[in-house]
């Protein structure tokens, strides 16, 4: 563990007014929907928005904040918001060939990642199936999958989308009912299984688990602005351990509150981490074009990791580790 300080601009910084984008922040000029969309967690509703600048960003927000943005025209591969990029630093030197996004909403990393990198096979799974649908008609997702689907400008990437429940899923699949998107479901309580990074799921015999490890997982899922409970604590932390291959990195996206100044989830974030793995570090992912909360990116592994960007913290930082409800 980094020992020292945080930063002070980390702790304390001034942002400007804009609305949260489960992520980031952007301050519109404009806006218009285009479609409303009922979610499990309520309603969702796609937007147009018109920055400063005149630029055109299509968002997906939902309990007022925005979840997922995406310019159009020639950049809609491109990420809006700084924190994508983030996700990108601790693949500087080598990039994962397997790869679980938890939390799909507007598919903004998905479209980066797949169009910048090449031989990675990334799963993502998005809890609502309706959210999936829209990031095909309004999010350039299905334009991604044509891509992908043809050999000559996969360049050695794939994408498989599962709707279901991301801590089910890390946890092997029990409960809730998994499926991929667009395909019913079949039976009840059935369960999920994968021969590998790529290949189709198929349902499962009862009692029968086959899933994959994977070289990174990327925790991306918010409920409106809050971060999705349910992966927070240290029981889901250790199931998410499972899921990695040996070596492998986790990554979670974490938002401050209060225009930066409060800290509180960053810091249990950080102390419930440390319970699992030996090694964690914290990046800032802020975006000071657009402004909004602070965003960090906290990656943590049982092998020694190397960031130089990241922030010095010492135990004084540290908060209280999250525990599931009990029973």
């Amino acid at each position: 563990m980094a020992k020292g300080t945080m930063k002070a601009a980390a702790v304390a910084a001034t942002v400007a007014a804009g609305a949260l984008l489960g992520a980031a922040a952007v301050s519109v000029a404009r806006r218009h929907c285009l479609q409303v969309i009922r979610t499990k967690h309520g309603i969702a509703r796609v937007h147009v928005v018109e920055g400063a600048s005149g630029e055109r960003i299509r968002v997906l927000s939902q309990g007022g904040v925005y979840q997922s943005a995406s310019y159009l025209g020639e950049l809609r591969f491109e990420p809006v918001f700084s924190y994508y990029r983030g996700f990108d630093i601790p693949f500087s030197h080598e990039t994962p060939q397997s790869v679980l996004l938890i939390g799909g909403g507007g598919f903004s990393y998905p479209k980066h990642l797949l169009t910048s990198a090449s031989g990675v096979h990334l799963d993502v799974v998005e809890l609502n199936a309706a959210v999936v649908r829209a990031a095909r008609r309004w999010f350039f997702l299905d334009e991604l999958e044509r891509r992908l689907a043809d050999p000559r400008t996969a360049d050695g990437n794939s994408l498989r989308i599962i709707v279901g429940d991301g801590r089910d899923l890390v946890e092997r699949g029990e409960g809730e009912i998994l499926s991929t998107a667009g395909a019913p479901s079949v039976g009840t309580r059935p369960g999920f299984a994968v021969e590998g990074p790529g290949y189709p799921l198929r349902s499962l015999r009862a009692g029968e688990i086959i899933l994959p490890r994977y070289d990174a997982i990327i925790n991306d899922a918010f409920a409106g602005a809050e971060p999705a409970p349910a992966l927070a604590t240290v029981e889901a932390v250790q199931a998410i351990a499972g899921r990695l291959a040996p070596g492998g990195l986790y990554l979670s996206n974490v938002v401050s509150r209060d225009g930066g100044r409060d800290l509180t989830f960053l810091r249990d974030e950080i102390a419930t981490l440390l319970q699992v793995f030996a090694h964690v570090q914290v990046i800032e992912t802020s975006d000071e074009v657009w402004g909004g909360e602070d965003n960090y990116l906290v990656v943590a592994s049982d092998r020694a990791i190397d960031l130089p960007e990241s922030i010095p913290f010492g135990e004084e930082l540290l908060g209280r580790a999250l525990r599931d409800p009990a029973a």
